[in-house]
């Protein structure tokens, strides 16, 4: 369900592009970063007028040591890569690029068997989830594995647009647990499915319309899992440069107790592009 109706508050960004602001913050417990985030954007000239192109992707390492740290890296650099190549270069040279949602999937399927193969070699466990969000004129592409999250703010609040490959996230899936009962569920970080963990993957990849869409926040559950939905959506609410939004949004997730690593990314869209 939708969360936080919006206030209303000037416009921001009246020029005809994206914007953004990431914020990658260590948290108040754990001794190391196992997060990894990457934000592009780009203006790709169109026939008639041009067209900006976004790529943000939020990764959540684990594995112990520095192999969450690695995977996460790895995970990131692989999907950029791979965009980059089969969607992004593709237009410059004047050819069409290939099916967006095939090329997000096949791209997180090979940063899945580079990583589980590193893993093996190393005998690590590593891991990470990865959440990919390309932004093409008027529409938004996700391809998702774990539990790092990706929401959309409007007119209506915000609504979470992944789901938690997680046992508390698939139990309240069936009904089975509660939404007040999840956040301290004994098992809430176990994860059924993530990057680099097994041979096979089933990534989730969809697409949505963006249009009267004003932000997009991506998340570790460093954010999710400290503030409530509510919250995140008064803080958007609020207003305000993406940079500055990621600031207060990791503020208040240190602020409740910091005990995870903290990533966000919040993707502004001005008036003309909603």
């Amino acid at each position: 369900m939708p969360f936080g109706k919006r206030r209303r508050k000037p416009e921001i960004g009246a020029g005809r592009t994206l914007a953004f602001g990431l914020r990658r913050d260590i948290g108040r417990v754990r001794e190391n970063n196992e997060d990894q985030l990457l934000g592009l954007l780009a203006v790709l000239p169109g026939a008639t007028e041009a067209h900006p192109v976004g790529l943000f992707l939020v990764a959540d390492g684990m594995g112990g040591h520095a192999g969450g740290e690695v995977a996460s890296r790895r995970a990131v650099e692989l999907v950029a890569a791979q965009v980059l190549r089969r969607l992004v270069l593709p237009v410059l040279e004047g050819e069409p690029p290939e099916a967006v949602q095939d090329v997000l999937r096949e791209a997180v399927e090979e940063a899945n068997r580079r990583v589980w193969e590193e893993a093996r070699e190393q005998q690590s466990d590593m891991g990470t989830t990865l959440t990919a969000a390309l932004v093409v004129g008027g529409h938004l592409h996700v391809a998702h594995v774990g539990d790092s999250r990706l929401y959309t703010y409007d007119a209506e609040g915000l609504r979470c647009r992944t789901r938690d490959h997680s046992l508390v996230g698939r139990l309240l899936e069936l009904g089975q647990l509660r939404p007040e009962e999840a956040r301290h569920h004994p098992q809430r970080n176990y994860l059924y499915q993530s990057v680099g963990q097994g041979r096979d993957l089933a990534i989730d990849v969809a697409s949505y319309p963006l249009q009267g869409c004003r932000y997009l926040l991506l998340c570790t559950d460093g954010l999710w899992g400290c503030v409530e939905d509510d919250e995140i959506a008064q803080i958007l609410a609020e207003g305000g440069e993406p940079q500055l939004l990621c600031d207060r949004l990791v503020e208040r997730a240190n602020a409740a107790g910091g005990e995870d690593n903290i990533s966000v990314i919040v993707v502004a869209f001005p008036p003309s592009l909603r």
